[in-house]
């Protein structure tokens, strides 16, 4: 058997659902759909270096890379990789071959350190490290049960506060670039993001195929966005947490709870079943936000980096 490394083939959809597929099996606390695929290699900047790789064996895709530069760090020459391969397909060289091409790529973009997720399990730890990766922090994917688990209650907003829709914002949706903006450089994170480019925004994540516009929660406090839930759907049952996230001036006050418990309610009543998130191990607080609604962990990363020479 011949594995060979090719770039995936964006205009054939049955390559962008064998991605989506064996990523879906690596990952099954990650939503996603071919035409995620698909959007987010139409929409990535020049400057990003974005890259998807698939490793084929006998004409079945086994294995998938995605690859890029972090254009929006202030720290010039981060380069990432996520290597995943069909748990049925491992140990026949498709890891390998995906991080070397990889790595080749993003080396000749201007990549001076390389990020990787990576499983928190004995192989994937050791995989990584015997291509010269180091642990670093932590991140948790968690599963809440929409369908027999018991969310809070839902509670009236008090005074001053309304709950909202990100399709309320649909003519105007600059208010929740800004709030998007802060609450995304304040993440834990290995890697900074400063988001500056309004245009870039609007095309590849208020116009993402997973955002559902109608379950995302906006919380207005005196007129002002204050805080939101990003909820990314499959058009079948799974909902995910993109983002939540509350502005500086409105924090402490539980507003991200206030969005999150409304837009769980609304997905369940949507008939959505399993709902998934993701924090940064060293999130405390929202952590505590996410198992107070149930939410329990079912599964770790562990973010490993490379310094190329």
């Amino acid at each position: 058997m011949t594995v060979i490394v090719r770039d995936l083939r964006t205009t054939e959809p049955a390559d962008t659902a064998a991605f989506a597929d064996v990523r879906g099996r690596a990952l099954p606390f990650l939503v996603s759909t071919p035409e995620a695929v698909v959007h987010d290699a139409a929409h990535a900047v020049p400057e990003a270096h974005v890259g998807h790789l698939v490793a084929e064996a006998d004409g079945e895709v086994i294995g998938t890379a995605q690859l890029g530069i972090a254009h929006d760090s202030p720290v010039p020459g981060q380069g990432y990789l996520n290597v995943y391969v069909h748990p049925e397909r491992v140990r026949r060289g498709a890891g390998s071959l995906l991080v070397r091409a990889a790595e080749e790529r993003l080396a000749a973009a201007g990549a001076t350190r390389l990020f990787s997720w990576v499983l928190d399990t004995p192989d994937d730890r050791a995989f990584a490290e015997r291509r010269g990766y180091t642990g670093s922090r932590s991140a948790h994917f968690l599963r809440l049960d929409l369908a027999s688990g018991t969310l809070p209650p839902l509670r009236e907003p008090p005074a001053g506060v309304e709950l909202r829709t990100v399709a309320d914002f649909a003519d105007d949706p600059r208010p929740l670039f800004a709030l998007d903006a802060e609450t995304t450089a304040d993440e834990p994170s290995d890697v900074g993001a400063e988001l500056d480019d309004y245009e870039q925004w609007l095309a590849g994540t208020f116009r993402h195929p997973l955002l559902d516009h109608a379950l995302s929660t906006v919380v207005v406090v005196d007129g002002t966005p204050a805080a939101f839930t990003a909820a990314h759907t499959d058009g079948g049952a799974r909902y995910s947490t993109g983002m939540t996230g509350t502005a500086r001036a409105f924090r402490g006050r539980g507003l991200a709870k206030l969005a999150k418990n409304d837009s769980l309610h609304r997905a369940r009543a949507a008939g959505y079943t399993e709902a998934f998130t993701g924090n940064d191990a060293g999130n405390g607080p929202m952590i505590a936000i996410n198992k107070w609604f149930g939410y329990e962990v079912c599964a770790t990363e562990v973010r490993h980096v490379r310094e190329l020479d």
